[in-house]
C-alpha cells in the first residue's frame, strides 16, 4: 500500500539526485571497480551502476571495460586491491560499496579520479576538502545512512514507548563506526533510554551478537549501515524474526526483505549516481570540481506482515507516516 504522507521536515518518498547530460560517445575506457563484498549479493547495485554510466553514453562490452576487484566481506584486502587497480592505471576507480574501499582507493592514488558512495560525511571522513568543492582526484556520493541513526532510533522509540533499552548492531571494522556510536549514544540520552552496542565483524560474530541482544534484554535493535549486514540481510532479518526483536534498517529493500522498517535513501539511487559521476570523468569532468551529490529525500518503510509476526502493533500515527507499508 502506497502512502503520500512524508516524514516532517525531509520531504517525500525518492531521493532525487541531479542527472547528468548525454554526451559523445569516447572511445573504448577501462575502469576499476573496488567493492568490499560479492557479485551475488550485489547485483542489484552494480545493474543501478551500470544504468548511470548508460544515461552518459557508456555500455560495459561495447566502449567500455571493467576491472572487478571483489573483496568477499574481507576489508583487509582492499588496500592491496586498490594499489593494484592504480598500478594498472585504469581511467577511474569506483568505490561505490563502502567508506572502507573509498578509503583504500585514496590511499592508493593521487592522481586517478576516484568515485565513492559512503553513508556518512564524506568530509570528517577526510575523503574531500568541502561538499561543493571536493578538490583532488575524488568525488561521489553521501547517502547520510549512519548520519540517520538518531532518526531510527526515534522511530523505535515511537514504536515502543515504553521500552528502556535498545541495541545497535555495529561492524567494528568499519571506519564510520565510533561516530555512529556516539550519535545513536546520544540520542538514547537526549529520550532517557540507554543503548547496548554491540559488534560483529564476520557471518558468525553476527550469531554471537544475537545471543548477546538476548542476553542484555534489549527490547528493538539498530542496524548499521554496513556492507557485512547488507550482504548477510536474510541472516539477520531470520535471527531478528526467531528471537522476536524489531529492528529498523537503512535501506528500504532491508524492509522488502523481511525486515520490520526503514529509514533512508534508495541505495540503488546512490550507485546508479556513482555511474553517471563515473561516466562524467570518463568524459573530461575534474572529480575535484564535481560537488558530492547528497540526498534530499528519504523514505520511511514499514513491513506490517513482519509487525504482525511479531505481535506488534504499530501506532496509526506511525503507520501514517510510511511512505510505504508493506502487508
Amino acid at each position: 500500500m502506497r502512502r503520500r504522507e512524508v516524514i516532517a521536515g525531509l520531504g517525500g518518498a525518492v531521493v532525487v539526485w541531479p542527472l547528468a547530460a548525454r554526451g559523445q560517445q569516447p572511445a573504448t575506457s577501462v575502469i576499476g571497480y573496488l567493492h568490499p563484498g560479492s557479485p551475488p549479493a550485489t547485483t542489484q547495485l552494480l545493474a543501478a551502476f551500470r544504468e548511470g554510466l548508460s544515461e552518459i553514453g557508456y555500455v560495459e562490452g561495447q566502449n567500455l571495460m571493467i576491472e572487478f576487484r571483489w573483496a568477499q566481506d574481507d576489508v583487509s584486502r582492499l588496500p592491496d586491491m586498490a594499489t593494484d587497480l592504480a598500478r594498472r592505471r585504469v581511467a577511474v576507480i569506483a568505490a561505490p560499496g563502502s567508506t572502507a574501499a573509498a578509503l583504500a582507493a585514496k590511499a592508493a592514488t593521487t592522481t586517478i579520479p576516484i568515485v565513492f558512495s559512503v553513508g556518512f560525511d564524506p568530509v570528517q571522513l577526510g575523503l574531500v576538502a568541502s561538499l561543493n568543492r571536493p578538490g583532488g582526484n575524488i568525488t561521489g556520493v553521501n547517502s547520510m545512512s549512519n548520519e540517520l541513526v538518531a532518526k531510527r532510533l526515534g522511530l523505535l522509540y515511537e514504536l515502543l514507548p515504553a521500552a528502556a533499552r535498545f541495541a545497535v548492531l555495529v561492524n567494528p571494522n568499519n571506519p564510520t563506526t565510533d561516530p555512529l556510536k556516539k550519535d545513536v549514544q546520544a540520542a538514547a540520552a537526549a529520550i532517557g533510554r540507554q543503548v547496548e552496542v554491540i559488534a560483529a565483524g564476520t557471518e558468525t560474530d553476527i550469531d554471537t551478537a544475537f545471543a548477546t541482544l538476548v542476553q542484555k534484554r534489549a527490547a528493538a535493535l539498530l542496524i548499521h549501515p554496513d556492507v557485512l549486514f547488507i550482504t548477510r540481510r536474510a541472516q539477520v532479518a531470520a535471527l531478528a524474526a526467531h528471537h522476536a526483536v524489531p529492528a529498523i534498517w537503512p535501506f528500504r529493500t532491508d524492509a522488502e526483505a523481511g525486515g520490520l522498517m526503514s529509514y533512508g535513501v534508495r541505495l540503488a539511487d546512490a550507485h546508479r549516481q556513482a555511474g553517471v559521476y563515473t561516466g562524467r570523468i570518463l568524459k573530461g569532468a575534474n572529480p575535484g570540481e564535481l560537488p558530492v551529490v547528497q540526498p534530499t529525500r528519504f523514505e520511511l518503510v514499514i513491513n506490517l506482515k513482519t509487525a504482525k509476526t511479531l505481535g506488534l502493533e504499530v501506532p496509526p500515527m506511525l503507520l501514517a507516516r510510511a511512505d510505504e507499508v508493506i502487508e
